[in-house]
């Protein structure tokens, strides 16, 4: 698969999706297929999943098979359709889907692999707002390929859950502003993520509003401009920074910073991008829509440090002016 010629360049508002999908016991006797999704970004490759993978009792976790060789390195699989919960008819030719993101290579075990779509971020639909809430929720968004649905998967809650990722704060982060809390717009699709962001910063002394995708995080920001407007008061006055995920339904992170950097007034603000999909090779993309910062999801616990200095240094250049 060469990833060169389908990544898209950054501000489209669209993504390309691998569709895979889990043989179901159907209704009738014969399996049916649940469709799901991921970026093909996060795809290295899609092999042939070897003979007898299962379930280690010892695992830490029910859904880890243990680790199979590839080339140079030993891949852990996870399977799917058990980390979903979601009944699977073992066939014969299944796959493993060779991921990379957050700095971590996993396979993941499904029933197989239809094909690639790009889709607009604008036809993709957020969970409902009961399942979002759900504790167990991994699915980020919905999206129709020709006659059915596909469901876009959280991934990185499943690194959570298996410990790959660490999510602790450093002990240097907590800290308290002497002057006023620093207020932060957070906007991430994935609920566990959003949950884990929140509490980070909010336990480091900020003070957090949460959005699940661009396009809700762009309406908040043009009602606090409106309302910065009636109080004769500078966006910073009332906001410090925007932190932004780049996968989300309706708008994502690359088209909201490139609208909030279009505005005379909100590119004011500090945008920060942290994502799984941001590495040395794709910095060029945000750079390209004017973020100030981006970092990679790994970096959980640093990030609250990193946003503070951002914020700290761009109000010790502005009491200059």
């Amino acid at each position: 698969m060469n990833q060169t010629s389908i990544l898209l360049e950054s501000g489209t508002n669209e993504l390309e999706i691998i569709e895979m999908f889990l043989l179901e016991p159907g209704a009738g006797g014969e399996p049916e297929p649940q469709y799901f999704g991921v970026n093909v970004a996060k795809v290295l490759e899609i092999i042939e999943a070897p003979a007898q993978l299962e379930p280690s009792p010892s695992a830490t976790h029910k859904s880890f098979l243990g680790v199979i060789p590839l080339r140079d390195m030993v891949l852990p699989v996870v399977d799917l359709s058990i980390w979903l919960d979601v009944p699977r008819v073992p066939t014969r030719h299944e796959t493993v889907i060779v991921t990379e993101f957050n700095g971590v290579k996993s396979g993941f075990l499904v029933s197989g692999v239809t094909m690639i779509h790009r889709v607009g971020w604008a036809d993709v639909e957020p969970p409902s707002r009961m399942l979002a809430n759900l504790p167990g929720n991994c699915i980020t968004g919905t999206v129709r390929l020709g006659d059915h649905f596909a469901l876009l998967l959280d991934l990185e809650r499943a690194l959570v859950e298996l410990g790959a990722v660490n999510v602790e704060l450093p002990d240097h982060a907590v800290e308290k502003d002497p002057v006023r809390p620093l207020n932060i717009m957070l906007v991430d699709d994935s609920t566990s993520v959003r949950f884990l962001l929140k509490r980070n910063f909010e336990t480091a002394g900020f003070e957090v509003q949460a959005l699940g995708n661009g396009e809700e995080a762009w309406n908040q920001l043009l009602e606090l401009k409106a309302e910065a407007a009636r109080q004769k008061k500078s966006i910073t006055a009332m906001l410090d920074a925007v932190i932004s995920d780049v996968e989300m339904p309706r708008m994502d992170g690359y088209t909201l910073t490139r609208n909030i950097k279009a505005d005379a007034e909100l590119s004011r603000l500090p945008v920060v991008l942290f994502s799984s999909l941001i590495s040395p090779s794709q910095l060029h993309k945000g750079q390209s829509v004017g973020a100030d910062v981006q970092v990679t999801k790994p970096e959980f616990g640093g990030l609250t440090v990193q946003v503070r200095k951002l914020i700290e240094t761009r109000r010790a250049a502005n009491s200059k002016r």
